[in-house]
């Protein structure tokens, strides 16, 4: 097997020196997910990752990045010494961008980015060798961390990225040189860091700065903003196509049919009608399909299998990700679960909101005779001076109109509580720790509950407590 880095080629692109020849068939910056043959990276984030270089050897690393000889390390021990591990993560991305002839599509958007990857990734497996990002490594050191890990034969390369603050998005798109980008959307999100929309509507047009001559920029039609996109690409002189709703829309979305497990769209394109489907719920989901679509045709993909293929998309965990469970496995009866705790934003809990409308609870099976569909929502955070407003804001959602019950938890989403119609007014909590032990109290048989929250207000742990409820039933389709 042809090793993904020599120990000559990590030096020569890294300008670094090694202690002794060393061949590496992958990379990783963590000594928990660490495999036989990668070579270490020691980054300095919470931890220095020099205080592991000795666990990631015994496990078998191939040789540790790093900028020094750790205390009491062998002599012998393979390592590839550089002045500064991420930069030295960086020029190794560089040059594994370099070195392949694959395709590159960058993603980026306030909503969508990951859920948009995996699509991406879905609908093209069955036509190149796919590269993507892992989960949501779209910083400043996943995307070298990506391109790093490249096989030199990669037909196509999916990256997403991502950003908090202005400046972050042109660095690394220039790093990873797309022939594609797409931007899924632009919505009040990272708005601690800028000061209005448009401040972020400019942020995310630069992953323009990185496309290769003769790109195409696939960009959302339907956004006030989207004149901000347009003309970004303009004086960049790529090709641009437009995605939506909207007439100017070079693909455009005509009719989107939601059913609980399903979405089947029709679009416009070129004066052709097409169909597709997706096994999972969710109009957003219909629209970025289309960007993938659009993508497809500029790559020069076919088209009717890249539409198969998308059809079997399901989300990835802890984005919308549907699951029953079981509450009395002999009966069969349980409630459905819809956990979207990864992240939110304005845009995505509205999304989320709407999803959790289209589904179907079941009636006369619990305690309560009536199925219920409830909210169970977190904090949405680095929303900037106007946080408490946006909250409260999503109590005239259209679809709160459908819910039977919404739950807060977090300071922030005190607002949201005090807004919404009293007959819809759960429980507030001040954290997702208060809400656990009462789990069991807030959910029945026949429900569909939602659970949405930015990360670090920890609803995944609400996730985790309803799912100790029971036990889960085989798997159905995905939701998000």
């Amino acid at each position: 097997m042809t090793p993904l880095w020599t120990s000559d080629a990590a030096a020569q692109a890294t300008g670094g020196s090694n202690t002794t020849p060393w061949q590496a068939s992958g990379v990783s910056i963590d000594t928990r997910s660490l495999q036989p043959g990668d070579l270490f990276v020691a980054l300095k984030d919470a931890r220095d990752g020099h205080d592991f270089v000795a666990q990631a050897l015994e496990k078998g690393s191939a040789a540790a990045l790093v900028t020094h000889r750790p205390d009491g390390m062998a002599a012998d021990a393979p390592l590839l010494i550089v002045p500064d591990v991420l930069q030295a993560l960086a020029d190794l991305g560089r040059a594994a961008r370099a070195r392949t002839a694959a395709r590159v599509i960058a993603v980026t958007g306030s909503v969508g980015k990951t859920s948009t990857k995996e699509m991406l990734r879905a609908a093209f497996s069955g036509q190149t060798r796919v590269h993507a990002a892992e989960a949501s490594y779209n910083n400043h050191w996943g995307v070298p961390l990506t391109l790093a890990r490249m096989p030199q034969d990669t037909g196509l390369a999916i990256l997403e990225i991502g950003m908090n603050h202005p400046g972050e998005i042109a660095p690394l798109a220039i790093l990873a040189r797309p022939h594609v980008v797409i931007i899924t959307t632009v919505a009040p999100a990272h708005l601690e860091a800028f000061d209005d929309l448009a401040g972020i509507a400019a942020e995310k047009a630069s992953i323009i700065d990185g496309l290769e001559e003769g790109g195409t920029a696939i960009l959302p039609a339907d956004l006030e903003v989207t004149p901000i996109l347009t003309a970004k690409a303009s004086l960049a002189g790529v090709t641009t196509v437009l995605f939506g709703s909207r007439a100017q829309a070079d693909y455009r979305l005509t009719d989107v049919k939601v059913t609980e497990f399903a979405t089947i769209a029709r679009a416009r394109q070129a004066g052709q009608d097409m169909l597709f489907k997706l096994a999972t719920p969710g109009k957003h989901f219909a629209t970025n399909a289309l960007a993938v679509i659009a993508a497809s045709d500029a790559l020069g993909f076919d088209r009717a299998i890249t539409v198969t293929d998308l059809g079997r998309w399901a989300p990835p965990s802890g984005r919308g990700t549907r699951e029953t469970i079981l509450l009395d496995p002999v009966e069969g009866l349980g409630f459905g679960l819809i956990d979207d705790a990864f992240n939110a934003n304005p845009a995505s809990t509205a999304a989320a909101l709407d999803l959790l409308a289209a589904c179907q609870p079941t009636n006369r099976v619990g305690r309560i005779a009536q199925g219920r569909r409830i909210a169970i929502l977190g904090d949405m955070l680095e929303l900037g001076p106007t946080e408490n407003a946006l909250h409260a804001a999503l109590a005239s959602h259209p679809a709160i109109s459908q819910i039977t019950l919404v739950h807060c938890v977090g300071p922030r989403m005190k607002a949201l509580h005090d807004a919404l119609p009293r007959a819809k007014r759960g429980h507030w909590f001040e954290t997702a720790a208060e809400l656990i032990p009462k789990a069991a109290h807030l959910v029945d048989a026949g429900d569909i509950v939602l659970v949405k929250g930015s990360k670090s207000i920890k609803v995944s742990a609400v996730v985790d407590a309803l799912r100790k409820l029971g036990q889960a039933a085989p798997a159905t389709q995905g939701t998000e």
